[in-house]
């Protein structure tokens, strides 16, 4: 039962040895299961040379176990229509479809069983309480109700915890500012990018945005609540705790990450869903503590369609340092910084559009909405980065400052990025605001190759 800061205190503060010996004997249970049931997973192993009796150990399960990927899972969907061969479940006991989107247009599907639907919710409840959420709470849920998983991911756990749910969905910003009010929700549920849009709505309208009910934020869905320069930005506009939550749509429950009072990044709770941080180009090979790689997932519980080594595509970096407030999962200590195919190559330099915001936000006078727009000039690429200012400055000589603040901006991404930008800086509110993840790129190189 919960008690004052746990969820489940026994399961949350154990040891790390005690905790993967249970993770180990899981992973070989759900190795068991997918090969003798699942023609997907068998036909993958055994094309592999793998067989489960090979994992005796976690080093093992690294090692030995193959990846999969979002385009197999595609690729299966299409040979074995509508869910592949590894749902894992008759139809009969699929209670609820979602999906994501996928480069043909046509979305990569997930089916969940009744008893996953239920285990879902257990797990999301743990993740929003683990963030601060509590049954007293009033949680105005502003995300997507759609085919996406994130939103009813995140109103299950909280109907589990016993908070009260406000599923408005996202857009209708002023309808969201009013009843925001009016019902006085204390937690609001949504990404970084359409918090932002609220609060400059709630300023143009003229709401004290920090006299409002709201006392936390949990972000999902971007790394941008991981940014200091936009956690500091919905900190100090909204006047509430930031709380930041990560994974991806696959992995349901997404909740697995999840970010305590103490602020330090996101809890991995590997008792739930077994994570990995590997070498980008070696899947096999585990990073040590500290250092940066690629995130590998697995599902411990999951029936229906259940995901092993599920190579997301996600960039970030893992500890285990004690934390304040007592748990011992290890964390994500910058959460994820971005996926590796979001990875702009600018002139043979890697730049993430994560890594140009956190540089932004760490010149003063910038604002939080920016674009980076990719051109060529003759064979090489041009990379444009469009900015709009900070829309609480009041200056007499717009000119003269807009001057020298795109100095520093291409300064300060010339340093971080070994990247040579253009910079525009623009009037507040001149870029699109989005209603929920932002499209901060414009790839228009393609246009300018030769046929």
């Amino acid at each position: 039962m919960p008690d004052e800061l746990y969820w489940d205190r026994a399961k949350e503060t154990r040891t790390r040895e005690e905790r993967e010996a249970e993770v180990l004997t899981l992973l070989q249970k759900q190795l068991r299961y997918v090969y003798e049931n699942l023609g997907f997973y068998r036909r993958h192993y055994d094309q592999h040379g793998f067989h489960p009796d090979q994992v005796r150990s976690l080093d093992d399960f690294t090692k030995r176990v193959p990846i999969i990927t979002k385009q197999m899972l595609r690729d299966s969907q299409v040979a074995h229509p509508a869910f592949g061969d590894y749902l894992g479940v008759h139809m009969s006991d699929v209670i609820r479809v979602h999906g994501s989107s996928g480069t043909s247009g046509k979305p990569t599907l997930y089916a969940f069983s009744r008893k996953d639907w239920d285990y879902i919710a257990n797990v999301m409840a743990q993740g929003l309480y683990t963030c601060g959420v509590r049954p007293g709470d009033v949680v105005q849920l502003a995300t997507v109700f759609s085919l996406f998983m994130g939103g009813w991911g995140a109103l299950l756990g909280v109907e589990r915890l016993g908070a009260t749910a406000f599923p408005l969905g996202a857009g209708e910003t002023e309808r969201q500012l009013e009843l925001m009010h009016r019902i006085g929700s204390t937690v609001l549920i949504t990404t970084p990018t359409y918090a932002l849009h609220m609060l400059e709505t709630a300023r143009s309208l003229g709401y004290d945005a920090v006299a409002s009910p709201l006392q936390l934020g949990i972000f999902i869905g971007e790394p941008g609540s991981s940014i200091p320069g936009t956690r500091h930005a919905l900190e100090s506009g909204w006047g509430i705790k930031v709380r930041d939550m990560a994974t991806t749509s696959e992995m349901t429950p997404w909740a697995t990450n999840a970010e305590c009072k103490e602020g330090g990044g996101v809890h991995v709770m590997q008792d739930e869903v077994w994570t990995e941080i590997v070498a980008k180009d070696d899947p096999s090979r585990r990073m040590p503590d500290g250092e940066s790689g690629a995130i590998v997932y697995t599902h411990l519980r999951r029936e229906s369609q259940p995901m092993i080594r599920f190579f997301a595509g996600d960039e970030s970096h893992m500890t285990y340092e004690p934390c304040g407030c007592g748990r011992t999962y290890p964390r994500l200590p910058a959460g994820v910084y971005g996926r590796l195919d979001d990875m702009l190559l600018i002139r043979g330099a890697n730049v993430y559009p994560s890594q140009v915001q956190r540089s932004l936000l760490e010149v003063p006078g910038t604002g939080v909405e920016f674009k980076i727009v990719l051109t060529k000039r003759g064979p090489l690429d041009h990379a444009t980065v469009c900015v709009e200012r900070d829309p609480n400055l009041e200056k007499d000589d717009w000119a003269a400052f807009d001057a020298e603040l795109k100095d520093r901006i291409r300064k300060k991404l010339k340093n971080d990025t070994s990247v040579n930008f253009d910079v525009e800086v623009l009037a507040p509110n001149t870029l699109e605001r989005a209603l929920s993840k932002a499209k901060r790129v414009d790839d228009q190189r393609a246009k300018y190759r030769p046929s």
